[in-house]
């Protein structure tokens, strides 16, 4: 069974009267240790889609078991618990806290929750994005792409068992843009990290391997990556 099962998986939001259906019968396996990409138009469900893996919102009727629990019909404070444990979240703005170093917005992170060496885990985290050597600097004095990698050492420090990204690329210019991935490709690679990632940008999504698309609601395409990209480990080093 894969990390993420969903089976004719439907949300509807309700406007006045109306009934708004976003996703309409989705159904979708991934397995521990992949990196997908998720495609699709605006409106076409996938940021609905990725909310509801990521259990910020629930669905609406179908089935969805995340590491083989069922997760429909669970209480906020367990989809909270949940979020808190096993799933981490990057997405297209940073998020950071202007006044605190990069080392103080990741340990934010374990402001609620398991504190013990906080600071050890946090310059653990920053390592595996390769800014230990920035850990002392502030949002201002960071790079795009160095924001984002602290971002994402905040989304690692608790250990996730899924990486969860919204267009992580989509302030960045094309360098930063390939830092991120290959950052992204290590973590998959050699750790073993579950990564999804939405995008609209078909170059990016080449970088993981596998394609989802979405229209309208539904899944009209599923496919590997014939050839996937390889992001350049030398963006990731230290300058």
């Amino acid at each position: 069974m894969g990390i993420i099962e969903m089976r004719d998986l439907r949300k509807a939001y309700r406007l006045g009267a109306m009934v708004v259906p976003v996703l309409n019968g989705v159904s979708l396996s991934v397995e521990h240790g992949e990196m997908v990409s998720i495609m699709g138009p605006s409106g076409s469900g996938k940021s609905t889609l990725m909310n509801i893996i990521g259990c910020l919102d629930a669905p609406t009727s179908g089935s969805y078991l995340l590491e083989g629990e069922e997760v429909s019909g669970w209480s906020d404070r367990r989809l909270a618990r949940t979020r808190s444990r096993k799933i981490g979240f990057v997405f297209q703005t940073y998020n950071l806290l202007p006044r605190l170093t990069a080392l103080g917005n990741v340990q934010l992170a374990l402001l609620y929750g398991e504190r013990r060496n906080a600071r050890a885990r946090s310059l653990q985290a920053l390592e595996s994005v390769g800014l230990e050597h920035r850990y002392r600097h502030r949002p201002l004095e960071l790079s795009g792409g160095e924001q984002q990698r602290v971002a994402i050492a905040r989304a690692l420090v608790k250990g996730p068992a899924i990486l969860l990204a919204d267009e992580p690329t989509g302030a960045l210019d094309s360098r930063s843009s390939t830092e991120i991935m290959a950052v992204l490709q290590r973590l998959n690679r050699e750790e073993g990290l579950t990564v999804a990632l939405v995008t609209h940008e078909a170059d990016i999504a080449r970088h993981t391997r596998r394609i989802i698309s979405l229209r309208d609601g539904l899944i009209v395409g599923d496919a590997p990556v014939a050839d996937p990209l390889e992001a350049q480990a030398e963006e990731v080093q230290p300058a």
